[in-house]
């Protein structure tokens, strides 16, 4: 049973809090508050509740234990500043630094020591010395075992789940799923999510996959992919899955493809006609037609992923389509967070569905029925 707020006092301490802060920047300034916003409450709550202190701690992109100012938290402090409505102070360093009085405190990047992602055991000490109670509310960080997930909160007596923690518990609990259940995943990677897609393939009634993640599935059955993102590991993996799960695997059957991202020239055509010099960049209108027909008929939907490269028009064409089509739809809806969420959020349907996950692959591993090390830690 995970602790939740309800099962700790504040009154008086220092709450060491872990955010998702993990946000995109664009010359230094914050392009998408979503995830800063989402932690505002549990913030809020913990000092009307008397929290002598408010630390918080985080980490944005990956700059392999070393410090990078294009990566600083720091512009991260004045969104918060605003959703707050008070000051916020900032540590320059996430340990050794002198920690500003201010009730509310941002550390500096936390993956610019080396410590935090080994899950240092003395990293995680230093850590703890900056509170009395320890509070994650980072669900999109729960699935990696690193020092301020898992080590960190070992430490603490007192240690519960934030509010937007227990929301995503809640949103994204699918273990009794009203069936027909359809999964649709789009991912980049076999390799790193074969036991998760196992999983999802045993749960769910059909699984629908885009993304780059179709390409070694297409080469399984002996279709050329031409120059498209294909892991050549990944491809007797991907016959494993479809010998074994074959009537429940939906590929799709037309592609979009260009020669690059400029897409100079674009054409749609048959999955098993790619040419050596094209690459898939998106599923093709008949695909979509064919997805949106299988998930008219559902009552339990589940997306993780973009089914395209999203980021760069005309390539999120299908991305957009299933998101509309999905907003109308009777199934009760859940959308693993990250790019999905992205996409969601700037067509502006976030309001109609069921739940959408600020956490992509902590999202993905939980409702696959993994275990993730930093619900485990508050255990």
């Amino acid at each position: 049973m995970v602790t939740t707020l309800h099962d700790v006092s504040c009154e008086g301490k220092r709450v060491l809090l872990r955010a998702e802060l993990n946000v995109p920047l664009k010359e230094g300034k914050v392009v998408d508050d979503l995830r800063i916003k989402a932690v505002i409450p549990t913030i809020k709550v913990l000092l009307s509740d008397g929290a002598s202190q408010v630390v918080i701690m985080a980490h944005l992109g990956r700059p392999k234990g070393k410090v990078n100012k294009a990566l600083s938290l720091k512009p991260i402090v004045d969104v918060l500043e605003e959703s707050l409505g008070e000051k916020v102070g900032f540590a320059t360093e996430c340990i050794a630094g002198k920690i500003p009085k201010d009730r509310v405190v941002l550390l500096e990047n936390l993956r610019f020591q080396k410590g935090e992602e080994a899950n240092d055991k003395s990293f995680a000490k230093k850590l703890a010395t900056c509170g009395d109670v320890y509070v994650d509310d980072a669900f999109g960080a729960m699935h990696r075992a690193h020092a301020s997930v898992d080590a960190v909160p070992h430490i603490f007596n007192e240690k519960a789940a934030g509010l937007l923690v227990e929301k995503e518990l809640k949103g994204l609990n699918l273990s009794e799923a009203e069936r027909p259940f359809i999964a649709m995943i789009g991912a980049a990677k076999i390799t790193d999510k074969i036991e998760v897609l196992s999983a999802l393939l045993e749960k769910a009634d059909k699984l629908l996959l885009g993304g780059a993640i179709i390409f070694p599935f297409l080469k399984a059955k002996g279709y050329e992919v031409g120059s498209s993102l294909c892991e050549e590991e990944s491809v007797p993996l991907a016959k494993e899955l479809l010998a074994k799960y074959g009537d429940k695997i939906v590929l799709p059957v037309d592609m979009v493809i260009s020669e690059d991202l400029e897409g100079s020239e674009i054409f749609t055509v048959d999955v098993d006609k790619i040419p050596p010099t094209m690459k898939g960049l998106d599923i093709g209108d008949r695909t979509v037609e064919k997805f949106e027909d299988i998930l008219e008929g559902a009552s339990t939907v589940f997306w993780n992923g973009p089914l395209g490269v999203f980021e760069t028009e005309p390539f999120d064409h299908a991305t957009n389509k299933l998101a509309k089509s999905l907003a109308q739809s009777k199934a009760r809806v859940v959308v693993g967070g990250g790019d999905t969420a992205a996409a969601i959020n700037k067509l502006g349907l976030a309001q109609y569905y069921a739940h959408v996950s600020t956490g992509g692959g902590a999202a993905l591993e939980y409702v696959a029925g993994k275990e993730l090390p930093g619900l485990k830690a508050l255990e």
